[in-house]
């Protein structure tokens, strides 16, 4: 029976490598605002084909969205998700499915069983950005077209900077992580780098086909037009640093998508219950920063 799954997660990975990625993704992009009629009638049938909680939402009368990319980034209701409040918690960025997490080996991230991404590749390729998570810790979560849209922060923290890498659009569902190899450093993303008290933390926003545009809330629209080459945007000399606090929005995706979060060698431990395709909401405890100045 495995061997099956794994036969039919092939082909369909297969199938997503001679499809026009670029071109679907900017059609959903036009599509997912366009405005008519009937946009609240399939919003509906949407809801539910994936289920979709609007119990949640800070409007939850689907004739009340303008078009499909509003539905997509709703905001929810204040006081549905708390944020953990200890200083050294580490919030969940994200409504979604826990990928992995664990550990950094060297610059090697686990994508899959057998499969693997190098931390150089997923930060733009740039020595600096990747050495401070060297040996570090990850936590990688999956959003479905079913889960809430925005991207909060784990933490406290200031920005450092934003590096655009340009890539492809395969799907990022569980069959491609499976069977497409380093699928994460080869999608395009928006890598965020932070400052926090305790050290560097890195927020990756990986793009995927349908995932029509990916925004943050200090630079805007940030794809599309998707770019020819890697751009790194610089926020360390700014007279006015950008401050996030945790829980507060940080982007956000049209459709569903993936995070990664890396922070430094040795200084996190992840929750124990906390296991690939577990279910997790944005707010709740994920780990926490070990003391490490007295060690």
């Amino acid at each position: 029976m495995s061997e099956a799954v794994g036969v039919l997660d092939r082909v369909r990975a297969w199938g997503f490598r001679i499809l026009p990625q670029l071109l679907i993704s900017r059609l959903t992009y036009r599509l997912t605002r366009w405005r008519s009629p009937l946009v609240p009638l399939a919003i509906r049938g949407f809801i539910r084909l994936f289920r979709v909680d609007m119990s949640e939402a800070a409007e939850p009368d689907p004739r009340a969205y303008p078009d499909f990319n509003a539905f997509f980034t709703r905001a929810l209701r204040p006081g549905v998700r708390p944020v953990v409040g200890e200083r050294d918690a580490i919030a969940c960025p994200v409504d979604g499915t826990l990928s992995q997490l664990g550990t950094v080996q060297g610059e090697r991230i686990l994508q899959a069983k057998g499969q693997y991404f190098s931390a150089f590749e997923l930060l733009g390729g740039y020595r600096y950005t990747a050495e401070p998570f060297r040996s570090g810790h990850f936590c990688t979560l999956y959003l479905s077209p079913r889960d809430y849209h925005r991207v909060h922060m784990p933490l406290d923290a200031t920005l450092t900077e934003m590096i655009y890498i340009p890539g492809r659009l395969f799907s990022v569902a569980p069959y491609a992580t499976r069977t497409l190899p380093r699928l994460f450093a080869r999608n395009e993303r928006v890598a965020c780098l932070f400052e926090t008290a305790d050290g560097p933390m890195a927020v990756v926003m990986v793009g995927a086909i349908n995932v029509a545009a990916i925004e943050t809330v200090w630079a805007g629209l940030v794809t599309p037009p998707p770019g020819p080459r890697v751009r790194v945007y610089d926020y360390r000399d700014r007279t006015a640093p950008i401050v996030l606090k945790k829980g507060q929005e940080l982007g956000r995706f049209n459709m569903g998508s993936t995070v990664i979060v890396l922070f430094p060698r040795g200084r996190v431990t992840w929750e124990p219950v906390l296991e690939p395709g577990a279910r997790v909401r944005m707010g709740e405890r994920l780990g926490r920063f070990l003391d490490t100045a007295h060690a």
